[in-house]
């Protein structure tokens, strides 16, 4: 017995090690929780076993088993294997037999947490019980307890039938799914939304945190209420979070529906006459832990199908279970009854508005890299074309305002690149000018300064000689104050060049009102949206 027992300190001396060197590689909060709680039960020349603690903790070490692996060989300063095992516990070693060593992590993209990390669980033991003496960790010291609850106790009684106890509690979750009709298979094209393939920027950071947070688990975002206009990558956010969960934590239902398809099941459920079909309807919408609605403007209109959205949600938010919705409007412009509005609005409300240079760009060169690297793996050779950053930089300033046509006008310089160099000619800023023109319209990308001074004057109703004037009264300093911010973020004009269109402001001063307008928006969300909705109508031509 004492020989095991050493074996199993070194064991866990071994994993602390491990663990303290993927802190210190920069690893995820939430997957460094998940490791802490797993406990080192094994140790052979080759292979050290661990203990997870639950099915969803196997999965995520299986995922990073490789990463895993590395620094385990880096403790050890020698090859080693990782073998895993469901029990839990120190008492879990005595039911270990051969557990199987991981050949290769599941494929998915681990986020990291937008939460802090739990701490590590411990087990207390009472005093006439015998036990392993595991190396306590550096962070956690141990304490003497004389007590054990009756669940503990059962648990380290007979630790086989806790073993067992996970994949019955799989078999559940399955049967839950198989189950519930509005559980659907994730479609081949949706899949390619995660959270790995969003770009982030200034623009849609919140939101994208928010969602990563939902993801995890976290209850602080409920309902979570994000909106922004078409194209903006609201319905990315939606699936990445579906997709996370179907590979992470398949245990939490998750259904996808857009207010259509919601509106849909409630009238196809209306007009069969059995009450059956309508009870089912109810008890299967009941039976989601994670309900995603997209579109929610779909509502307009349909008073019944909005009673059974209204009961629905309060059943599920008062049982804890997790809502996130997505519209083209906030809460109030949805044009809702109040006792709706007031729901949507009762968590938590983002916006994503229009991507700047800086977020176009980043966009261009994830869409460039992907179309390539999937064009090698499926050995096409439409897309062998290359574009320098020269042209990528030039793509985004003449691209247009919506994620989704970004990636199609990303696509369309990409075609006509390999078409062109395929012939020995050269892909030019007047290929991608004249694709930008076709796609947008001559007009529509381009903006002169007195074009952005025309739209703040008639938007704040002031006249163009006081826009550029001297005079400091209230009235005038924030309309002067946007006119600049917009002028620097929607044309190529310098900072000097913007002074001179405004009656010869210097440089410094500039940069003044850009700071002036970057303040409020960070600071005040009421001018964070009404700037952002002035910059919307402008690009759209409003």
């Amino acid at each position: 017995m004492a020989e095991f027992n050493n074996q199993e300190s070194d064991a866990q001396i071994l994993w602390e090690d491990v663990v303290a060197i993927l802190t210190e590689d920069g690893l995820a909060p939430s997957t460094l929780a998940m490791l802490q709680s797993c406990e080192a039960i094994g140790l052979t020349d080759d292979t050290l076993t661990i203990s997870a603690k639950s099915g969803f903790v196997r999965r995520n070490v299986e995922r990073n088993a490789d990463l895993i692996r590395g620094a385990i060989e880096r403790a050890a300063f020698q090859p080693m294997q990782l073998a895993v095992d469901l029990n839990r516990g120190s008492a879990a070693a005595s039911s270990v037999s051969a557990p199987a060593a991981i050949a290769q992590p599941r494929p998915a993209q681990p986020i990291p947490a937008a939460t802090a990390p739990a701490s590590t669980p411990t087990v207390s033991m009472p005093a006439h019980m015998p036990q392993a003496n595991p190396a306590p960790a550096a962070h956690a010291p141990v304490t003497n307890q004389t007590t054990i609850s009756r669940e503990d106790l059962e648990r380290l009684l007979n630790p086989t039938a806790e073993a067992e106890r996970e994949p019955e509690a799989e078999q559940d979750a399955l049967a839950r799914r198989r189950k519930n009709p509005l559980v659907q298979d994730i479609a081949p094209a949706d899949s390619q939304l995660t959270f790995d393939t969003f770009v982030e920027g200034e623009e849609n950071q919140l939101a994208f945190q928010a969602a990563k947070a939902v993801a995890n688990g976290s209850n602080g975002y409920n309902p979570l209420f994000i909106y922004g206009g078409p194209g903006m990558g609201k319905t990315h956010l939606l699936k990445a979070i579906q997709n996370y969960l179907a590979v992470n934590d398949p245990d939490r239902i998750c259904v996808y529906r857009n207010a259509r398809e919601f509106v849909s099941d409630y009238t196809d459920a209306m007009v069969d006459t059995s009450r059956d079909v309508k009870r089912a309807l109810e008890q299967n919408y009941h039976d989601i832990d994670v309900l995603i609605i997209d579109d929610i403007q779909g509502f307009r209109g349909a008073a019944k199908s909005i009673n059974f959205f209204f009961d629905t949600f309060n059943y599920l938010t008062s049982n804890g279970k997790q809502i996130v919705l997505a519209a083209d409007e906030s809460p109030a412009e949805l044009g809702l009854e109040e006792r709706v509005t007031t729901r949507l609005d009762s968590g938590v409300t983002l916006s994503i508005q229009v991507p700047n240079y800086e977020l176009k760009l980043g966009l261009i060169k994830a869409f460039y890299e992907r179309m390539k690297a999937d064009a090698i793996e499926n050995g096409q050779h439409d897309y062998d074309g290359a574009l320098d950053d020269a042209s990528l930089e030039f793509m985004a300033q003449r691209a247009g305002a919506s994620i989704r046509t970004i990636k199609s006008f990303c696509q369309l310089c990409l075609l006509e690149a390999t078409s062109r160099q395929a012939r020995g000619e050269e892909f030019t800023r007047e290929d991608i000018s004249q694709i930008a023109t076709k796609k947008w319209g001559a007009d529509t990308r381009t903006f002169t300064i007195e074009q952005i001074q025309k739209f703040v004057e008639q938007r704040y109703s002031v006249s163009h000689a006081d826009l550029i004037s001297n005079k400091r009264n209230k009235g005038l300093m924030e309309p002067r104050h946007v006119a600049v911010w917009l002028a620097r973020e929607l044309t190529d004009s310098t900072l000097a060049q913007i002074g001179e269109r405004f009656g010869g402001r210097t440089h410094a001063t500039v940069k003044h009102s850009i700071k002036w307008v970057e303040d409020r928006r960070h600071e005040d969300r009421v001018v964070h949206d009404k700037i952002a909705r002035m910059k919307e109508d402008l690009m759209a031509g409003a």
